[in-house]
């Protein structure tokens, strides 16, 4: 009778420990807390969709696993075709939800905090925070923090918050640009680190062509060396700030601000976006020519005409104009047939 008993006993826990808990619910999740110990986790279980009873199965079960006492802190996600074992074993080993954020290359630090307070299940920890108060949080009191946090995708988990990410961010970038920076080329203008990450977030917004980093890289670089303006015009929609609706004009071009570099000679004072590290290895590295100009193509492609003088750059920049005006009249032209009815797609 006693082996009958121990063999039952046996059977009905092995049946318990690997049985799927088909009573959860799809993407049901559970959060362990710290203090938190057993048996307030198989309450918290209960209060999800697992079955009373079963206290001295899930115990059992524990200490063989070697879960008890050592259940990890964080949410798990639980689905029905999850036995005992899988929950405790996902619990010992903390095999917690994981959240991404990415940083986009080309984001500046005021899109970069509105996206973070989007973040969910992020904690807001900065949300009340200014640029300055925010680099003194993060232990870099005095720095601006515009082009410190290496665009790049980072995983999460609740509980974690947008200071947590923001000091990855921040040492990854730090790593990257000592890495960039440590492969320099000798012959390089660049006299500091600062200097490489400033001229690579202005490469970042000239171009999402990759093959084109290096070449823009060099322009700048044979300018700065050669003594004339950089003349781009991303530092000038920076320096515009909020004012920026999307046009620039030769108003702005004229407009002196810190960031014009159409009026002031050298590079801006700060960074004025997060470079990728493809454009810190470009500003690194820099491609050899003779080009000191370049103008977008302007058949949608995003890529550019470089140019060696002027002249070839005054005609570059004709052409352009002219396929921009022919390309907003032919959507104008597409407009007013689509309004009219009298379009290729018009009854």
């Amino acid at each position: 009778m006693a082996a009958a008993a121990g063999f039952w006993a046996w059977q009905r826990y092995t049946g318990f420990a690997d049985r799927p808990l088909s009573s959860l619910q799809p993407d049901t999740t559970l959060l362990v807390e710290r203090g938190d110990s057993l048996p307030v986790v198989l309450r918290k279980l209960r209060a999800v969709g697992v079955g009373e009873g079963h206290q001295a199965e899930w115990r059992v079960l524990a200490r063989e696993l070697g879960a008890a006492g050592r259940l990890q802190v964080g949410e798990y996600a639980l689905s029905p075709d999850m036995s005992p074992r899988d929950i405790l074993i996902a619990m010992r080993d903390g095999r917690v939800v994981r959240y991404a954020f990415t940083i986009l290359p080309g984001r500046n630090i005021r899109e970069l905090r509105t996206a973070l307070a989007k973040a969910d299940p992020l904690r807001q920890e900065a949300a009340d925070l200014d640029d300055a108060a925010l680099m003194a949080a993060l232990g870099h009191p005095g720095q601006h923090p515009e082009g410190r946090f290496l665009p790049e995708t980072y995983h999460y988990t609740r509980g974690d918050s947008d200071l947590d990410l923001l000091r990855r961010a921040y040492a990854a970038m730090d790593k990257a640009l000592d890495e960039a920076w440590a492969a320099r080329d000798p012959a390089s203008v660049l006299k500091t680190p600062d200097e490489m990450l400033i001229l690579a977030s202005i490469v970042e917004k000239e171009t999402g062509i990759a093959g084109e980093r290096a070449q823009i890289a060099g322009v700048f670089e044979r300018r700065l060396a050669a003594g004339m303006k950089l003349q781009t015009d991303p530092t000038v929609i920076y320096g515009l700030g909020a004012a920026y609706d999307g046009n620039i004009r030769r108003r702005d071009l004229q407009t002196d601000t810190p960031y014009n570099t159409y009026t002031r000679s050298g590079l801006p004072p700060t960074p004025i976006a997060m470079p990728g590290v493809d454009a810190l290895q470009a500003v690194a590295r820099p491609a050899d020519g003779d080009a000191l100009y370049f103008v977008a193509v302007g058949d949608g492609s995003g890529r550019h005409v470089f140019s060696r003088t002027l002249a070839e750059h005054n005609a570059a920049v004709a052409r352009y104009v002219q396929r921009y005006r022919q390309a907003r009249a032919a959507e104008r032209a597409a407009a007013q047939a689509q309004s009219t009815g009298t379009g290729p797609e018009a009854p």
